[in-house]
């Protein structure tokens, strides 16, 4: 539950605010006619985004044995692919994003053209989505279909809340703090999801295996029951992890961290919401 909260809030957050910028700049510019045209656009990506979804969790169910394992293996690993360049290209853009998606606004209206405008609001919201979509198919690995359902559903509703109060312009919210925080823990989901990703792999017999158990700590903290369920959901946890799986951990939080931390110049002021 805890990662599929995350995972949702996290991405529903990125839309909502996106759209929520767009709207008040149309407000700012007395164009509220104009609204309708991104309500359009966003409405479309999110039955386009729900039609992905079932095509892959259908297809997942079809599927059994060794094919099975490869395709979760493969979801997993494009879902840290894609975890991560959405991570990292947010930290760089979330300073930026207000003005550059009002200039995009500003020339769209410039030429009048609202398929211009609804296509903006389209490509926000379905790759907001399709990322969703990966994430939780990862997240469903390591937990029941009501947990990851109520998480997922729990944490997009927070996400429009929050949304919405940035947009009326109830309370002002620091981008950068919330990204470096929601960041941090995907990465380490991230990490996790690698693992497993590989174990899926090694189970096909595509990855060696080396050593089977680092060590094994189950009868301590069982991957399978109670706390153990969750950091296993959230955090990757492994009671009795294979060699490779454990340095491909290690190795990924070392450098996406180092990556997302890492200084940067110019020293400008976080983003902040709402906008008004």
């Amino acid at each position: 539950m805890g990662a599929s909260f995350l995972i949702t809030l996290r991405e529903g957050l990125e839309a909502a605010l996106i759209i929520s910028i767009v709207l008040a700049y149309l407000v700012r510019l007395q164009r509220q006619d104009q609204a309708r045209k991104v309500w359009v656009g966003a409405g479309s990506a999110i039955v386009a985004s729900l039609a992905v979804g079932a095509l892959i969790f259908w297809t997942f169910g079809e599927l059994s044995g060794r094919a099975e394992e490869i395709f979760e293996g493969t979801a997993m690993l494009l879902a840290v692919g894609v975890l991560s360049y959405m991570v990292l290209w947010m930290k760089r853009q979330a300073r930026d994003i207000k003005a550059n998606l009002e200039a995009q606004v500003k020339a769209a209206l410039m030429v009048g053209s609202g398929v211009t405008l609804g296509s903006l609001a389209f490509i926000v919201v379905i790759r907001e989505g399709v990322e969703t979509v990966l994430f939780l198919f990862g997240a469903s690995r390591a937990a029941s279909p009501m947990d990851v359902a109520v998480g997922g559903i729990a944490g997009l509703v927070l996400a429009v809340v929050i949304g919405y109060m940035g947009y009326q312009g109830s309370r002002r919210m620091n981008l950068s703090t919330f990204f470096n925080v929601t960041g941090t823990l995907l990465i380490v989901f991230a990490a996790g999801l690698l693992a497993h990703g590989i174990h899926e792999f090694q189970e096909a017999g595509l990855f060696p295996i080396v050593i089977e158990h680092v060590w094994d700590i189950n009868n301590i903290l069982n991957e399978k029951m109670g706390l153990g369920s969750f950091m296993k959901a959230l955090f990757g946890y492994n009671g009795n992890p294979a060699l490779i799986e454990v340095m491909a951990y290690m190795a990924y939080m070392g450098i996406a961290l180092w990556t997302f931390f890492r200084p940067e110049g110019g020293g400008r002021e976080p983003l902040a919401v709402p906008v008004s």
